[in-house]
């Protein structure tokens, strides 16, 4: 399978950033997608809504519905769920997205922000995945994909800002469990995180600024990571941990300046990235 048309993804969070981008990827092979997230009014630091992002969606050449879920609350996931398979009469593939992040140390992350964080990263993908599950076991190529890192134990991940690392892992705790859980039923479970920051509004506005941007990848590298996973037979691929530009160059892709305004040396490394994962030699070189 190298097309995603008509093909039904459900995509929490993905009214801006690295989600709307995997949607619009997606949108361009003639995909159904469902936005299912928080932001149906502008938020003041970051841009769009999901209006905005299904207008975007549908001139890409997708199909849109735009849904208000709060993913921490089940009701409201089931409500999103049921309006999606009314709407397009499945779901094919679960993308977990959305995601909390707040970079303090022990001593400085207040018990609020704690609970979001867990809530919306480790609960809120578990229960997106299990209300989409039943559905997902009646398409003939499903998958979930959750935008989180390689479990790497390194205690440098964890020491600055532990109750973010753990909310994270527990993303990435989902695929390890529920790749096992159903590789005989056909449903793959994969990771995908980048190697390097992203160029998002969140990034700009929230967590480095606009120089931090323009060391940063475009969006367009997860999203074309993720159509390269997403195409793939779920049978066969399934309970990976998956760096962007490494699955990119596995499909053969040779270019990777086109991802980015500065070359691989100037990039800013993500987060959770171990060494033992180098990039591609077309990366370094680009």
């Amino acid at each position: 399978m190298q097309t995603l048309k008509g093909r039904t993804l459900f995509i929490s969070g993905a009214s801006r950033g690295i989600g709307l981008a995997i949607a619009n990827r997606a949108a361009k092979d003639g995909a159904n997608i469902v936005l299912a997230a928080k932001t149906s009014e502008p938020h003041p630091k970051l841009p769009g809504t999901i209006y905005s992002a299904a207008e975007e969606i549908e001139k890409s050449g997708g199909e849109a519905l735009p849904l208000v879920c709060d993913i921490r609350y089940e009701d409201q996931v089931r409500k999103a769920v049921e309006q999606a398979i009314e709407k397009f009469g499945g779901i094919d593939i679960c993308i977990n997205n959305a995601s909390a992040i707040q970079l303090t140390n022990t001593l400085h992350t207040d018990m609020k922000r704690y609970d979001l964080m867990h809530q919306i990263n480790t609960r809120g993908t578990f229960l997106v995945s299990k209300v989409c599950l039943p559905h997902l076991l009646k398409s003939d190529n499903p998958h979930i994909l959750n935008l989180s890192p390689p479990l790497d134990m390194d205690a440098k991940w964890f020491g600055p800002h532990v109750a973010y690392t753990m909310a994270k892992y527990g993303m990435s705790l989902c695929v390890l469990g529920m790749s096992e859980e159903f590789k005989n039923q056909g449903v793959a479970v994969n990771a995908l995180w980048p190697r390097t920051a992203i160029a998002t509004a969140a990034v700009k506005n929230i967590l480095g600024g606009e120089d931090t941007v323009n060391i940063s990848r475009f969006p367009s590298i997860m999203a074309d990571a993720a159509h390269v996973i997403l195409t793939k037979n779920s049978k066969e691929f399934t309970g990976n941990f998956c760096i962007d530009d490494n699955i990119l160059s596995e499909s053969g892709v040779k270019d990777f300046s086109i991802y980015a305004d500065v070359p691989f040396s100037q990039l800013a490394p993500d987060f959770f990235v171990p060494l033992d994962i180098p990039p591609p030699e077309g990366a370094v070189n680009s």
